[in-house]
């Protein structure tokens, strides 16, 4: 059991610890525990000791050396259990786990023992540079861009859930310094002559499988390119997306048969009409035989009894056959694009936009379509087309004017 003492009113505990000879002091002061070894075996020596130390903190709180309120581990915690409540169904479970590892993984370490009224714009650039030199020493290289963007959200959160409890008065500024202006970039897509010869490869592996175990992993794969460049799906709603979500329609408007589809995503319900080379991959999809026990089981079709045909609620694409994909952007010399950006299942998305525009489709009916802004397809996508170029508009050449001229003067007489 610890022996204990108090001193100055019980303002300040003298204790043992049990395996310890030197005797401990401990007071609480400016809103936490205040710790300290005496470095004494006498107990009259430790309790001197322990006053001239709670003395010297006090003479340090009247100075402004020790600050007093609540800290940024404090905060934190708050924001976490604010969060995992208010979050539930409103957001991905996996960014919330992000989240919570960021702050108890690098912003807690690093800012927890400060008190939220020493939070600024300084420490905080000491935080980006400790992750820099951190992340340097242990992979050689700095954290990404994005990485940090993420921490840097994650701690104006929890500074704002601060502010909204009263424990500090205003946001520090959390800006980046010296950061040049970012370089727009568009988003990684496939040039017409690009997307035939991915289509092409994709349909001669779904004819002809390396392996005939894997014929149905081909064949959903090269329906999946053709669906998303011809609707523009993220690759989340096509992946949520189930047989009672799409029609196939007769549109009014240009007399062709088209899909419309209720899609699921990020922001909720939406909806999409798709380009005719959709509906054929559709109707595959319907008509195509699938594995009993869920898409992971591999095997022939020598067994139909293993085999059912799906259903309104089924989804259309129950697995992503990622590496096939990969391989087939590899053989084809695709899988990045001249500037090194690499390709992915968004890609085809970014291609259905770029082909769209390409043929002159409106932007705003397309920003529809998409379940996106206009600005973002005139900063990601039509900034690079040449097509959004008038050159009658852009080569004007003025008429040149005649030259002067001049007249006699009248005569006087």
């Amino acid at each position: 059991m610890v022996e204990q003492h108090t001193i100055l009113g019980g303002k300040v505990y003298v204790y043992k610890r049990p395996n310890s000879s030197a005797w401990q002091c401990s007071s609480y002061l400016a809103g936490r525990n205040r710790r300290a070894s005496t470095k004494e075996e006498s107990l009259s020596k430790a309790k001197e000791i322990a006053e001239d130390w709670y003395l010297q903190l006090r003479g340090k709180l009247r100075s402004g050396e020790i600050k007093s309120g609540k800290t940024f581990r404090e905060a934190a915690d708050q924001y976490l259990r604010e969060y995992d409540i208010i979050t539930q169904g409103q957001r991905s479970k996996v960014y919330v786990r992000g989240q919570r590892l960021r702050v108890t993984g690098h912003l807690v370490p690093f800012f927890g023992r400060f008190v939220l009224s020493d939070m600024t714009a300084g420490r905080i650039q000491d935080y980006r540079i400790h992750r820099l030199q951190e992340a340097t020493a242990e992979y050689g290289k700095p954290p990404a861009h994005n990485t940090m963007h993420q921490e840097i959200v994650a701690l104006r959160q929890i500074l704002k859930t601060a502010v909204r409890h009263g424990w500090i008065d205003h946001l520090p500024d959390l800006s980046e310094p010296y950061r040049s202006s970012p370089k727009i970039s568009h988003r990684a897509w496939f040039s017409p002559d690009e997307y035939k010869a991915l289509y092409e490869a994709t349909r001669k592996r779904a004819h002809h499988p390396k392996q005939e175990r894997f014929r149905w992993e081909a064949e959903q794969l090269h329906d999946y390119v053709l669906f998303s460049a011809n609707t523009g799906l993220r690759p989340d709603e096509a992946r949520r997306l189930q047989f009672r979500d799409v029609n196939i329609v007769l549109d009014e408007g240009t007399n062709q048969t088209i899909l419309e589809i209720e899609v699921r995503g990020k922001r909720g319900v939406g909806y999409c009409k798709s380009m005719t080379g959709a509906v054929r991959p559709f109707e595959r999809l319907q008509s195509r035989l699938r594995p009993d026990g869920g898409p992971g089981r591999a095997g022939s079709r020598a067994n139909k009894d293993d085999w059912h045909k799906p259903g309104p609620t089924d989804l259309l694409f129950p697995k992503w056959p990622r590496e096939l994909f990969n391989a087939i952007l590899g053989e084809e010399n695709l899988r990045a694009d001249r500037d090194g950006r690499p390709r992915t299942a968004y890609s085809l998305r970014h291609t259905y936009i770029c082909l769209r525009l390409l043929e002159g489709a409106d932007i705003y009916q397309i920003a529809k379509n998409c379940r996106t802004s206009v600005e973002m397809i005139e900063k990601y996508y039509a900034a690079h087309l040449k097509t959004q170029l008038d050159a009658s508009a852009i080569n004007v050449m003025r008429k040149k004017k005649k030259a002067r001229t001049i007249l006699a003067p009248a005569n006087d007489n």
